[in-house]
């Protein structure tokens, strides 16, 4: 039940954090640059909303 539990937790996390990073990535490009930067943006949000979603830990330990 426990690791039932986790996996849903860290799966909820993952589309979270992943969301977030390329949406942030696409408002900034798209208000500041245009379309292309926007896509690119977008993509490097997608990198690292995955960095932060395979280790939810490290993330926290680098905000603390």
């Amino acid at each position: 039940m426990i690791k039932k539990l986790q996996f849903v937790l860290h799966v909820i996390w993952a589309v979270a954090a992943i969301t977030l990073a390329v949406t942030i990535g696409v408002v900034f490009g798209w208000t500041h640059h245009g379309l292309v930067a926007a896509i690119a943006l977008g993509f490097v949000g997608l990198c690292v909303g995955a960095l932060v979603a395979a280790s939810p830990s490290s993330f926290f330990q680098l905000l603390g």
